[in-house]
């Protein structure tokens, strides 16, 4: 493909036409550096069709700047940024005009307006209308050449964590996919305002990142953050404080709370250049919860996401079926919580060859790998998981093995009763004949008679029934769940719809994105 370079909506629409591609996007302000390139680079990677280009935008947007802010003389030098961009692997750079933008001027359009609660927090605090701005162009650019997927860089998390919320609220069908900070050798994070620094400044300025690492590392040992140590240090070398915070993430509101995903976020004025940096603390590795009915496919993806991701597979319903096999193979009666509970009091349940591909499941040291997932096995392990010793027992055993998390876990009630801190949740189900067609594909692999799709249909309603209704721990979507329906989609199809969810939660600085 010939690279390209469209200064109108025109040429650029026309060629657009003739390429009968998805555009993946990545709108840029120019100034281009290493950082933006990571982007270019991470989109040709994860580009998941053969007919999609790179677009690559740079506009510098008067609506973000402010009265006293470096409009005029922020960094432009289109032959430069362009040379940049498509050693990256951009198919196309568009660099239009403000009146190809905004025809007419800003006043002729609508503009959008960010909530208080995104806008009063961090930059946009000292910055007012700055997000407005951000917000309102991004719809423009979207509006003029609509792109499939949206790619942006993490440095900026504030107007990331905007965006999302931007395209959630008006439903766009946009997928927008995030980077970390680039930085360079010595830590810097690069910014097109890096430039802007003298060699003395550039020293001074150091500092910042160096803080800021030095203070994850001790988190990252003894669990703690010292603002006021990282604020003298700042100050020692001559740059003015305007924030040093530990926030939500996502809400970016100020946090005491260091248990979950927080974001340790500063802004200084180093002489007359503003500077922004942060970093991600976390108390162990991510978990990831995924619920949903019997026969939604949680097992095969789940195994496939987890192997993905480089994480431990924990198959909850399997450990469920494993004890339901003890009691039947021991002929106990199903209502008998006292003989139940006797005969699982030293109960010994471990996985082993942990290769994700064929995990095999021991109970009191016997394989049962495949004798849990006999019909007799799936008809009555409703019965055994409703009974509250077993949940106990077995939601125990399960914290244990997360509490470094690392881990994909799935069941009915992940989300809900084991990991309720789970950093992220998913709840994938399917349609009863979609499941039901599933179901019978898995007996006849494993060699099981059935009656007929029909019957299976109905005993997975039925099931669905007895799991959503009992007392203790009910098959129910979590509140902060995303939910997954599969009807239609193979495991690929599936794993990129995770995968997506999973990155729109953990922040590429938390847990980089694997490649297809």
């Amino acid at each position: 493909m010939v690279q390209k370079i469209f200064k109108t909506n025109a040429e650029l629409k026309d060629w657009l036409s003739k390429q009968n591609s998805a555009i993946i996007f990545i709108p840029t302000m120019g100034g281009l550096h290493p950082g933006h390139q990571y982007l270019i680079k991470k989109a040709k990677e994860r580009k998941t069709k053969k007919n999609q280009i790179i677009l690559v935008s740079i506009f510098v947007n008067p609506l973000q700047f402010g009265k006293d802010e470096d409009f005029k003389k922020y960094p432009r030098n289109i032959s430069k940024d362009a040379k940049l961009a498509f050693i990256a692997g951009a198919d196309a750079i568009w660099a239009p005009d403000y009146v190809e933008v905004f025809p007419g001027g800003e006043h002729s359009h609508f503009k959008i307006q960010v909530p208080k609660t995104l806008q009063n927090q961090l930059c946009g605090k000292k910055r007012p209308g700055h997000f407005d701005g951000v917000a309102t162009v991004i719809i423009r650019l979207i509006k003029i050449i609509k792109p499939e997927k949206l790619i942006l860089g993490e440095k900026d998390w504030q107007q990331l964590i905007i965006i999302r919320r931007l395209f959630q609220e008006l439903s766009l069908p946009i997928k927008i996919e995030s980077y970390s900070t680039k930085r360079d050798q010595s830590g810097f994070a690069y910014s097109s305002r890096n430039s802007y620094l003298s060699d003395s400044e550039r020293l001074n300025a150091q500092s910042l990142p160096n803080a800021i690492k030095e203070a994850k590392t001790e988190f990252d040992k003894k669990k703690v953050i010292n603002l006021i140590k990282i604020a003298s240090i700042l100050k020692k070398n001559n740059l003015k404080t305007e924030y040093l915070k530990i926030v939500d993430p996502f809400s970016l509101k100020e946090t005491k709370n260091l248990n979950g995903l927080c974001l340790l976020a500063a802004a200084v004025k180093c002489g007359s250049t503003r500077l922004i940096d942060h970093t991600f603390l976390m108390q162990r590795k991510p978990i990831i919860a995924i619920d949903g009915p019997a026969g939604a496919g949680k097992s095969t993806v789940t195994k496939a996401f987890a192997k993905r991701l480089g994480f431990i597979y924990l198959d909850t319903g399997a450990m469920y079926r494993a004890v339901t096999w003890l009691i039947l193979s021991n002929s106990i009666d199903p209502s008998d919580q006292s003989k139940i509970k006797n005969r699982l009091k030293d109960l010994k349940l471990e996985f082993k060859n942990s290769n994700f591909i064929e995990q095999t499941i021991f109970i009191n040291d016997i394989d049962v790998t495949e004798k849990i997932r006999s019909p007799k096995v799936t008809s009555m392990v409703s019965e055994i998981s409703k009974q509250q010793f077993v949940r106990e027992l077995l939601t125990q055993k399960q914290q244990v093995i997360g509490n470094n998390g690392g881990l994909v876990a799935e069941g009915r009630d992940i989300g809900t009763a084991v990991f309720p801190d789970a950093d992220v949740k998913i709840f994938l189900t399917a349609s009863p004949t979609e499941r039901a067609k599933r179901r019978a594909l898995d007996l006849n692999k494993r060699g099981y008679e059935f009656s007929s799709i029909e019957d299976l249909e109905q005993e997975i309603k039925e099931r669905d029934k007895k799991d959503s209704e009992r007392k203790i721990a009910p098959l129910k979507k979590a509140q902060d769940a995303v939910e997954l329906v599969t009807d239609g989609m193979n495991i690929e199809d599936v794993l990129e719809e995770l995968i997506y969810i999973f990155r729109s939660k953990i922040p590429e600085e938390v847990w980089p994105t694997p490649n297809p």
